[in-house]
């Protein structure tokens, strides 16, 4: 009897393996398509530039400033949201954020003052904050450790679609309606995707009864139970010296890289080449297009090589490279092909930041996997914020000058933040080879 039984069992867990690893698309389509949305709000401002200037008779440092608030809400959720993951849950978490995220877009679009319009584009910062680290935290749940950079960049470049909607389709709708509309039709489509995440997100495999399919969590099955610990969560993963070095180098190639795409770099080919919106936001777009590419083809290429740092090293010095193209142009004015070719790559090379999220994740527990990879967001989203605001600031007080030389030295900015990404690029510690280790 035992016998017959114990193929039984086999067969009955095999079974229920399988229907996880259909579920999981499922769950991981919601989540991406979430994340589509946070995209789009990120690269939005630049696109109205003109209008919301216009109609509030804003400066460029108030401009920045307002562009900016988005980041500074988001960098300000990191850490709440990783330990919100790690401890209420993923799904919750989202579906809250996104409920958030859609009330601060109407808000926006209804905004009577500058002050509305702060606390609108703030609000939207706050609910999408929610879903990065919620998705990576899904992923670490859903899919196996030699999966995650995969995933990961599959993420990217299904996500980062939401920034090729925020860019030619934006440009071209807010001819046909005006900017208020349009950011109160998204808004109320973002509090739909908030009741699909509440519908069809779980947490992990075993919430629907099915076995964990992650191997460290079948490791783990009996220790569920662990007590959560905030202050512990937060001293181990600030003690590891690898995750502070991949803080770094996140920080810094995530500052001048999402100034230039969500904010000065269609305002930049509007001022300085004389190009409308729609036709800069095709160029802007190259550098969505860039990091969709890169972020699925860098994380294939990490995982199979077993390597983290080589391919972090790489990417920075490239990276580097065409922002002193950006700077120091070889002919004056730069042709529209080379813009187009510097933004592809800039995306392209940008994308070593799904390393980083591996580095973190390897260095640390499991328990800990959305807090390690808030931390590295935080630090990533207030350089991004500091770097918008200074680059306005730069371009009012070079306002006397001529137009491109006021927007070269806020680009400066970028440069020297890219040159520091690859100087922390050769202190990361390389995880690559200790995950191909653990899956021999």
């Amino acid at each position: 009897m035992e016998e017959k039984c114990a193929p039984l069992l086999y067969e009955e867990r095999q079974s229920m393996v399988k229907r996880a690893l259909s579920y999981r698309w499922i769950v991981w389509g919601v989540m991406v398509f979430a994340f589509m949305v946070v995209f789009f709000h990120r690269l939005a401002a630049a696109v109205v530039k003109d209008e919301v200037t216009l109609a509030f008779s804003l400066s460029a440092t108030a401009f920045g400033t307002m562009s900016s608030m988005y980041f500074y809400a988001y960098m300000a959720m990191q850490i709440p949201v990783g330990l919100l993951a790690d401890s209420l849950g993923a799904r919750i978490t989202v579906s809250a954020g996104m409920f958030v995220a859609g009330a601060g877009s109407i808000l926006f679009g209804f905004a009577p003052s500058y002050a509305w319009l702060l606390a609108g584009r703030f609000l939207v910062g706050l609910g999408v904050a929610t879903v990065f680290v919620c998705i990576m935290k899904i992923q670490s749940q859903w899919f196996k450790d030699g999966e995650f950079a995969t995933i990961s960049g599959a993420t990217t470049l299904i996500g980062n679609a939401g920034g090729i909607l925020s860019q030619g389709p934006l440009a071209f709708l807010i001819t046909l309606v005006s900017w208020r509309s349009s950011f109160i039709a998204i808004g109320l489509a973002t509090l739909g995707i908030s009741f699909l995440c509440y519908r069809f997100i779980r947490n992990r495999p075993q919430d629907m009864g099915f076995p964990p399919v992650n191997e460290r969590e079948l490791l783990r099955e009996g220790l569920l139970a662990d007590s959560f610990s905030i202050v512990k969560g937060l001293r181990d993963v600030l003690s590891v010296k690898g995750v502070r070095r991949a803080t770094c180098f996140y920080l810094f190639n995530q500052a001048g890289f999402f100034a230039l795409l969500g904010t000065w770099g269609t305002p930049w080919l509007v001022n300085v080449y004389g190009m409308t919106v729609a036709e800069a936001s095709s160029l802007t777009v190259m550098m969505v297009v860039g990091i969709m590419i890169g972020g699925v083809s860098t994380g294939w290429i990490s995982d199979r090589a077993g390597r983290r740092r080589l391919p972090m090293i790489i990417a920075a010095s490239l990276h580097m490279l065409l922002w002193g193209c950006i700077l120091f142009p070889f002919q004056q004015p730069l042709g529209t092909g080379a813009i187009r070719g510097i933004f592809l790559l800039l995306g392209f090379t940008n994308t070593s930041f799904v390393l980083a999220w591996s580095v973190a994740k390897e260095l640390t527990s499991e328990k800990y996997t959305g807090l390690a990879i808030s931390v590295l967001n935080a630090a990533g989203f207030l350089a991004i914020a500091v770097a918008t605001s200074l680059m306005g600031i730069l371009i009012d007080f070079f306002s006397s000058h001529p137009i491109e030389s006021a927007y070269r030295s806020a680009f400066f900015i970028g440069f020297v933040s890219s040159t520091l990404a690859l100087l922390f690029a050769f202190f990361v510690p390389e995880t690559g080879s200790i995950r191909a280790r653990g899956n021999k």
